[in-house]
Parts: C-alpha cells; structure tokens; sequence
C-alpha cells in the first residue's frame, strides 16, 4: 500500500483538477466565438477543418494556424454544436498537462518518493495558476499551446536520461505540433531544452549536436508540412490566410503572428493602453493578477537549484530539469516583458508549467538538504519570497486577509529556520500562505463567466476594466436574423463587415458567413470579387456589423464597429448605395438579390 500512496494522490490531483475546469464550464457560452465559429465550420466541412477556416465554405482562415481547431472541430462533429463541445476539450486537456507534468517530475528523481512529490508539488501548482484556470476553460488556442509544451518538456527529460535519438527527435516533432497551435510563441521553450541536452546528456558532444540537428530537421518537418500544403494549393482553390498581406503561412508566422507582436511594427496594442515594456510587466495590472503569484518561488527555486548544482548535489538529470525549466522562464519571461506589439496578459500562461515546475523542483531539493541550515534557509526563502508577494498582491486588489497571509508566511520561515523539530509544522504552514493567494484567485476566475477576444482572469474590487466585455456581436442573440440566413441556400447565407460579426451570425444560423476584411482588416475581397459574388448568386444578404438600430435612408451607410478599412468601407459603400435596407430586429440588413 505504500508504494501506491503516489498514484492515489495523483488520481485524486486529476480528478480536482477535472471538476476545477469543468465546473459550470458552459456558462461562458461559445468563449471566444471568433474560434467557436471556425470549429463549427470545420465540423461541417473537413476542407474547413483542415485550413482553419472560419467559414465552412472556406472564405478565410482565423489568425492562427489550425492545430486547435483541429481539436475542436472534431469535438463539435461528433457531439454537436453546443458550448460543452468546444470548451470541454481545453478542459481535458489542462488535466492532461497536469499529468504530464508529474510525470516529467517523477522522470527527473531517481528517487520514487522524491519524484511524487515534487510531480505533485508542480501539478497542483499549475491547476491552481489563475491563468491556467482562465485559458484551459476558454478555447484560445494556448490551451493546447501549453500541453504541447509540457508534453515536450517530457521529452527533453527523457532525451537527457536516454542516449537514443529518438527522444530529441520526439522533442522536435511536438514543438513543430505547438507551431501550428500558435507560431512562433512554440518556439520559445526551445532554448531550455536546447542548452539541457547540450549541457547534460551524457553522451560525446558530436552525438549531442547531431542529435538536436535531426530535433530541428523534424521540428521543421512537424511544421512544415502543413505550411506546405497551403503553399502548393492555388489561391483559388483554398481560403485566404487571415492575418497575413499576402495569402501565406510565413508571412502569417513572421509578421502578423511575429515581428508585429514583438516589435509592434503595424500592430494594434492591448486594449486600455499598452503597459510599460519591462521585467515589471509580470508583476503589475492583470498579467501580475494571473501570474505572478509564485513568480518569486520560482525564481528563489532556480537560485537554490543553481547553487546546489554547483556544489555538485544535483544529479545529471536534475540538473537537465534545472536548465530546460528556467530556460523555459527567463526567455518566455522576457519575451512577454519587452514585446512592445500586441501582449495581451493571458499570454502569460505559457510561464504557468515553468513556475509549477520550478517550485516543484526547489521545494523537493530544500526538503532533501533540511537537515542543514542552508537547506532550512532556503526552505524559509521559498515561503518569504511566495508569501509576500502573495500577500501584496491580495492587498494590492483590495483582499482583507491579505495581512493574514504575510504573517503566517514569516510564522512558517520562522519555523523552518529553528531546526529539525519545526520543520514539518514550518513546511505545511509555509505551503498554505504559498498558496491561499493563488487558490483565492483561481478559484474567482472560474466562478467568472468569460467572453469575447481578450479573457482576463476575474473582475477586481477597483472596478479595473477588463477586455473580456468587448463586443461580440449583437447578432448572436438575433433569432429571427438567425431565422432568415438559415432559411437560404447560397453557399454563403450573408457577408458582413468583419469576423466579429460574421463569427456570430455563423453559430447562430448555422450558416457560412463571408466576413469582408476579415479580423483585423485582411485585404479580401476586392469590391470587384465582391460584386461578382453576388451577381452570381452566391451571397444572399449584407449585414451590418454591430447591430444598426432603425434602418437608415436608402444609400446612407452604417459605418462598422469592427476594423475597418479602406476596401471594406468600399464595400459598405455599394451596398448600402445599390440595394435597399431593411431591419431585421436590432440589425441592419440588405438582401442583395
């Protein structure tokens, strides 16, 4: 029975976790219904599903390659169009990250109990990040961006235990996967990996460096292939690549998707104001909120991992773990630090499995060295360093326990630091002021219904504003507009100016709605390919995005709450010129035939 207390607690871990994400997930609706949109299309169409499209009859893609909506699709095809079926798969699979991430830690010990508890140290740690509880329940693609991180994670563990080839190669090919998930940003976990295995396998330099050259051949091939799929396709016989200027995959990845972000050359920046570029970016407004709550930890845990390391008490292994995992935050970290394009604060989650991790990895290590007084310094220096800043944190969003939780965290370093007849008490009370902060606020994130493009965590006391309320589309809730596009049978049943709108009106009626400009303005199509589109017959009615209010005179246009741009205005333009308006509940509308 000892030797199986592990597995019962992990299941127990799992299951918490389980009912954690599921619980009352549908009362956030569709989520973000831009990407509910296109696994609807990709239910009703596999050529839909294999591009990404937004619509079914593949007019454009979403901003972002397909591999989540691959998921999604599926899950819609086979349960129906229903909220459950597009959030419960982002659910399942932060469980699934859970998982792997004890056992990347049980791989990392060569003791069994060591490598339990530090699996269920980092798990429950990443269960309980805010931001992992607000994206596994919200279906954004870094649901899946994540698990396929930890799932490579995995690998590079393996990879540095092992002298064989293959797990490199694993490693490459998963990171390839998380590419077509979200670009670039897969790519950021890769020099901790890198410098792990350079640094730590215990095999000659040229095998090491040969191996991580067939992990980069099959990481590019991982990617790759679909990026050449779309490439070798005529332009007209596939969707426009949203988010790109010039219908490819690379200019996706490397401008929209990548130097646009980082740079932010032509970018539109965060909603509320683009927060100052710096190492503090992590620790302030929303970001820190969903964050940054064990940030500290983790840093004091990579200190305390480097020092061991050192002095030569960290096995090869270990200090494999130590490299690949702080790799993991000093890059992303960065990154999302000094990014000065589009850096919305849920991105953050991607430092969630690193943080778990880390704080798994130093408060096993503090615990073995607990008989000396360095390794109570440090077990003392993880709690004040989690307790405080969790404990300004609450005081910073208006929590009334918040001195509570700073007392008991010196109370536990305290205790810690007398001697070995404290130690235990000291750990337990350390690990509860370690994680109240991050429970509290987990815990309101998943009590918060969630919406729209940009989700944040939960809604402070200091009615701080947050993107999760912007605008979605009025439409969505327009039975009787939703009535009439079902009832047409054009390929497209309307077009409108912008996914935003287009997206609700799909999950509405069912339909595949042509969204002009797509999400932010794409240059598709031309009023030329539009007027024929209509001439022949394959648009039904215009919609005016937003929700118009009483039609307007005949010729007199509605200007548009999506992005606008020059060609989509064009477009409006000749519509609302050439065909009457009418009102269809709260929503303008012009039949174009």
């Amino acid at each position: 029975m000892t030797d199986r207390w592990p597995r019962w607690t992990l299941a127990a871990v799992l299951a918490g976790t389980a009912t954690l994400y599921l619980w009352n997930l549908s009362a956030s609706g569709y989520g973000n219904t831009y990407y509910a949109a296109a696994a609807q299309a990709g239910a009703q169409s596999w050529s839909a599903w294999f591009f990404g499209s937004l619509d079914a009859r593949n007019f454009i893609t979403v901003d972002k390659p397909p591999a989540a909506l691959w998921v999604t699709g599926l899950s819609v095809r086979v349960f129906g169009m229903h909220p459950l079926a597009v959030l419960a798969p982002q659910a399942l699979m932060g469980v699934a990250a859970v998982a792997v991430l004890y056992a990347t830690m049980r791989r990392t010990f060569t003791d069994a109990v060591e490598g339990a508890v530090a699996g269920l140290v980092a798990g429950v740690t990443l269960a309980l990040v805010p931001a992992a509880a607000l994206m596994f329940r919200f279906d954004d693609p870094d649901a899946l961006l994540v698990l396929l991180s930890t799932v490579a994670a995995y690998g590079s563990i393996r990879a540095v235990r092992s002298t064989s080839w293959r797990w490199p190669v694993f490693v490459g090919a998963v990171v390839g996967l998380a590419f077509l998930t979200k670009m670039l940003q897969a790519l950021l976990v890769v020099p901790g990996f890198a410098a792990a295995y350079l640094t730590c396998a215990a095999i000659r330099w040229r095998r090491r460096v040969a191996h991580l050259a067939a992990a980069g051949v099959a990481l590019v091939i991982g990617a790759g292939w679909w990026v050449a799929a779309v490439a070798l396709i005529p332009a007209d016989s596939r969707p426009y690549v949203g988010g790109s200027t010039d219908d490819s995959v690379l200019d996706l990845a490397f401008g929209y998707n990548g130097a646009s972000r980082i740079l932010g050359q032509d970018s539109p920046r965060v909603a509320g104001g683009a927060r100052t570029a710096g190492v503090g970016r992590l620790f302030t407004g929303e970001m820190g909120d969903e964050i940054s709550w064990l940030l500290p930890a983790a840093l004091v845990a990579t200190g305390i991992g480097a020092y061991l390391a050192c002095r030569g008490r960290l096995g090869r292994v270990e200090r494999a773990a130590l490299v690949a995992w702080a790799g993991w935050l000093v890059v992303t970290g960065v990154v999302l630090s000094y990014m000065r394009g589009t850096e919305h604060p849920y991105y953050a989650v991607l430092l969630a499995p690193a943080v778990a991790a880390l704080v798994g990895l130093g408060s096993t290590w503090a615990w073995r060295w607990r008989d000396a007084w360095g390794g109570r310094i440090a077990m003392a220096a993880l709690v004040l360093a989690g307790s405080s800043w969790s404990s300004l944190l609450l005081q910073r969003n208006g929590v009334r326990f918040a001195t509570l939780v700073m007392a008991t965290g010196v109370l536990a370093a305290a205790a810690l630091s007398i001697g070995h007849r404290f130690t235990g008490p000291g750990a337990l009370l350390g690990a509860a002021s370690l994680a109240v902060g991050s429970v509290v606020f987990t815990v309101a994130t998943v009590g918060t219904p969630h919406h729209g493009s940009v989700p944040s965590a939960v809604v402070m006391p200091h009615g701080r504003a947050t993107a999760a309320a912007s605008w979605t589309g009025d439409e969505q809730d327009d039975t009787r507009l939703a009535d009439l596009l079902a009832a047409t049978d054009t390929p497209w049943s309307a077009a409108t100016n912008g996914a935003q709108s287009a997206a609700a009106l799909e999950i509405s009626s069912g339909t595949a709605v042509m969204a002009v400009g797509g999400w932010g303005g794409d240059p598709v199509p031309t009023l030329a390919r539009f007027v024929d589109d209509v001439h022949a017959g394959r648009v039904t009615y215009w919609v005016e995005a937003g929700g118009a209010g009483a039609a307007r005179p005949h010729g007199e246009v509605v200007r548009s709450q999506n992005h606008s741009t020059a060609h989509t205005r064009e477009i409006a333009d000749w519509v609302a010129a050439t065909f009457p308006p009418t009102t269809v509940g709260d929503s303008l509308v012009y039949r174009l035939s």
